[in-house]
């Protein structure tokens, strides 16, 4: 169900998910939809939170594959939000999803923001930079060019510069 929630939120538009229209997606009757979910607020709320744990799950397996602490939080978000075709369709429509989703919602937002606050806390000591920041804050830009369907001559050499501008001796 949140699957298919989380699709109809990517294709259609958060006003679009209905129990309704989840029911239909899923095969099962409104009923059985309401049955898990008491409001439409429940089941956007567990989409999003869905969507979080599958983004976060990312972020933290490729931080734990990089040998190099410094700037690895902003390494894995990088490779996290930017879909250059290496990551499945899943991978890029969990973030989308979380786009979408908080971008029309305070509540999910102010989820968005304590979670993002949290990781900058814990990943202080590696990860505190002015670059740093700045290399973050253009992911999320490439992110939402992408989904709006801007065209981006080069993503791989953004990609490329933007992890390279994560190594220590690029931050003296």
């Amino acid at each position: 169900m949140l699957d298919q929630a989380a699709r109809i939120t990517l294709e259609q538009g958060l006003s679009k998910v209905t129990f309704q229209a989840v029911a239909d997606a899923v095969g099962v009757t409104k009923g059985g939809v309401m049955h898990h979910f008491s409001t439409k607020n429940a089941l956007v709320l567990e989409v999003f939170n869905d969507a979080m744990a599958k983004f976060e799950a990312e972020v933290n397996a490729a931080m734990a594959d990089d040998p190099v602490k410094y700037g690895s939080f902003t390494r894995a978000y990088i490779d996290a939000t930017i879909s250059l075709g290496e990551q499945g369709q899943e991978e890029y429509d969990n973030q989308a999803t979380l786009y979408v989703l908080m971008l029309g919602d305070s509540e999910l937002r102010e989820l968005w923001a304590k979670w993002a606050n949290e990781q900058l806390k814990k990943h202080a000591a590696t990860d505190n930079t002015e670059t740093l920041c700045m290399v973050r804050l253009v992911a999320d830009g490439i992110w939402l060019s992408d989904f709006s369907g801007i065209d981006i001559a080069d993503k791989q050499s953004l990609r490329d510069r933007l992890i390279k501008m994560t190594q220590q001796d690029f931050d003296l």
